[in-house]
């Protein structure tokens, strides 16, 4: 059995963190506003709910957001993103800008 080597450079756990279709939408859709899990699953078309939850599942386990139930008939739950979770929200719209201006990159290579 292999040892876990420690991530040094601690990109390989910020991948873990974010890795998934759906994870980076969530953590946008969570900095703008607390929302239920209907109204992400409404914002995010093409999500199942299985993979919705266990997105939330595991964020919320990485410390990326909270679940809040009110103790309300019917039951009402909350997701929201809690300050670690802002934290990679800023890195990951530095990884989008970077993603934008590559993609412009690979159009004007494709267009000469």
């Amino acid at each position: 059995m292999r040892r876990k080597e420690p991530d040094s450079c601690g990109f390989a756990a910020a991948m873990q963190a974010i890795g998934g279709k759906w994870k980076t939408s969530l953590l946008w859709e969570l900095h703008l506003r607390p929302h239920r899990f209907a109204e992400l699953r409404r914002q995010l078309p093409g999500i199942s709910e299985k993979v919705l939850t266990q997105q939330l599942r595991q964020m919320e386990a990485d410390g990326l957001i909270s679940r809040r139930a009110y103790d309300e008939v019917p039951p009402r739950v909350e997701y929201s993103i809690t300050p670690l979770g802002l934290s990679l929200n800023d890195a990951v719209t530095a990884m989008s800008a970077w993603g934008k201006q590559h993609e412009s990159w690979k159009d004007q290579r494709q267009a000469a």
